[in-house]
């Protein structure tokens, strides 16, 4: 068998000319075939004139310019904020949980609660970051209206709420 092997791999190994030669005849006139490159259009630069215009990279058009030019276009009483001072209005309304509710002299009431804290909340009250002010309160949900201001520097209104949560671990 192994007589078989090395005979197998001599006749493997001759010189192989014929092939060669077939290879030599069939390839003698091939020549690659290279497409031309597009022709380049001239560059043509646009002229930018941002006078006028806001400067989109001015912290002013993320933040109101001053505090009594926020409140005279419809937007948020930034001092009232400050004076009232509520925990509540510290933490983005996704980090806020909806945890019970009251019902004391027939006048609806949330308990919220932020990190290890508990708060009660009724109808009139701010929670989150959008000034969201407590519009409705009932026995699994507290409705909010909140101001947020777009990219322009406009304020507009849009409702939000917090779902009662239940019991982590309970299903």
């Amino acid at each position: 068998m192994l007589f078989t092997l090395c005979l197998g791999l001599a006749a493997c190994s001759g010189d192989h000319e014929d092939l060669r030669q077939w290879m030599r005849e069939n390839s003698k006139d091939l020549r690659p075939q290279i497409n031309k490159l597009p022709e380049l259009k001239p560059f043509e630069p646009v002229p930018y004139d941002a006078q006028g215009l806001i400067d989109p990279f001015k912290s002013a058009k993320i933040e109101p310019a001053s505090r009594e030019n926020s409140t005279g276009k419809g937007g948020p009483d930034l001092e009232a904020r400050e004076l009232r001072n509520s925990i509540l209005e510290k933490y983005p309304l996704e980090s806020l949980k909806m945890i019970g509710f009251l019902n004391i002299n027939k006048r609806p009431m949330a308990a919220i609660q932020v990190e290890d804290k508990i708060k009660q909340v009724k109808v009139g009250e701010y929670l989150g970051l959008d000034f969201g002010m407590v519009t409705q309160i009932t026995d699994s949900e507290v409705k909010l209206r909140e101001l947020i201001q777009d990219a322009s520097g406009d304020w507009s209104e849009r409702e939000s709420s917090l779902y009662l949560q239940g019991k982590e671990g309970s299903k």
